[in-house]
């Protein structure tokens, strides 16, 4: 079982840019489909984007394409998302998520597709 732990959350004016870590707590997360997602209060979880086990493919929604990029440094057992132009509305809890890399689909945004979770990171965006 792979534990997740994010950070990097904080406090950004509405352009500026952030970046979120996610480590793993057990080697070979490559072989692991990640994910992130967000949530703000009173909504579901949502997709923000993904990231195949071999690093090689992404995947965004269509509100952070183009803004959000998903990386992995498999030396630090980590993945990272980074965020620029930051918008009011992306401010929310941001969680990373893993699924084993033959499991499912193979590019899964649903919260059901996802085994591992982190504990989550508040990013904050001030207008």
């Amino acid at each position: 079982q792979v534990q997740l732990v994010e950070s990097g959350g904080g406090l950004v004016q509405a352009g500026g840019s952030l970046r979120l870590s996610c480590a793993a707590s057990e080697r070979g997360l490559r072989s692991y489909t990640m994910g992130w997602f967000r949530q703000t209060p009173g909504k579901e979880r949502e997709f923000v984007g993904g990231s195949s086990a071999s690093g090689r493919g992404t995947w965004y929604a269509d509100s952070v394409k183009g803004r959000f990029t998903i990386s992995r440094d498999s030396a630090k057992n980590t993945v990272y998302l980074q965020m620029s132009s930051l918008r009011p509305e992306d401010a929310a809890v941001y969680y990373c998520a893993a699924v084993w890399y033959s499991k499912g689909a193979n590019y899964p945004q649903r919260i059901g597709e996802y085994d591992y979770w982190g504990q989550g990171t508040q990013v904050t965006v001030s207008s």
